[in-house]
């Protein structure tokens, strides 16, 4: 059975590695980084980017974190805002917006993971660390973390995404493809993941 979900995207980083540039633009295999995460996604109920409004080959909500470039905790935050309402569906996927090997195999194996007790699945990669943006989560769990943190803080902004995690019962699954949680945090990550994509070919975000 298919597992309903929302999903959020942080998509507003400094991309301090690139020299600034606008990261989740960059085009990779005839699609760009944004919209290949999109692609994988877009069975969601609903898609929230948080970052600048840029152009998307499919509709999504758009959201931004307090401050801007806060990180990935006022993104994520930000993203569960922008869900709010009645009748959501209790999981939300969260991907970084510049993961361009994700599959919707991998998807459903984030999505589909949640049972009994756990909180959020996520992957880790080959060196076995967690990739906390490359996981579904149970959404109640995150806004309470998220509350409790920053009423510890007095402010997310600048803390590390791993604070929010540890207070979650966690189910740690490996990339089921060896390449979903490669990520492009530098030119010679967007050189390797051109040349990937241009040797397998296919339909762009496949």
């Amino acid at each position: 059975m298919t597992t309903s979900y929302d999903a959020v995207v942080p998509a507003g980083g400094a991309a301090r590695r690139l020299g600034g540039t606008d990261k989740p633009a960059l085009a990779l295999g005839g699609r760009t980084l944004l919209d290949r995460v999109l692609a994988v996604c877009a069975d969601a109920d609903r898609t929230v980017v948080v970052g600048p409004r840029r152009p998307t080959a499919r509709p999504v909500r758009w959201t931004r974190e307090e401050p801007a470039g806060g990180g990935p905790l006022p993104a994520l935050a930000a993203g569960l805002a922008a869900l709010g309402g009645p009748d959501r569906p209790p999981v939300v996927l969260v991907l970084a917006a510049d993961l361009p090997f994700l599959t919707a195999d991998t998807v459903a194996a984030l999505t589909g993971g949640l049972s009994g007790e756990w909180e959020g699945v996520l992957l880790t990669d080959a060196s076995g660390r967690d990739q906390p943006l490359a996981a579904a989560y149970r959404a109640e769990p995150l806004r309470r973390e998220a509350a409790l943190l920053r009423a510890e803080y007095g402010t997310l902004s600048g803390l590390p995404l791993r604070l929010l995690t540890a207070g979650l019962r966690l189910r740690r699954i490996p990339d089921p493809t060896g390449r979903a949680s490669f990520d492009c945090d530098t030119w010679e990550d967007v050189a390797v993941a051109r040349a990937r994509l241009d040797r397998q070919g296919g339909p762009p975000g496949a």
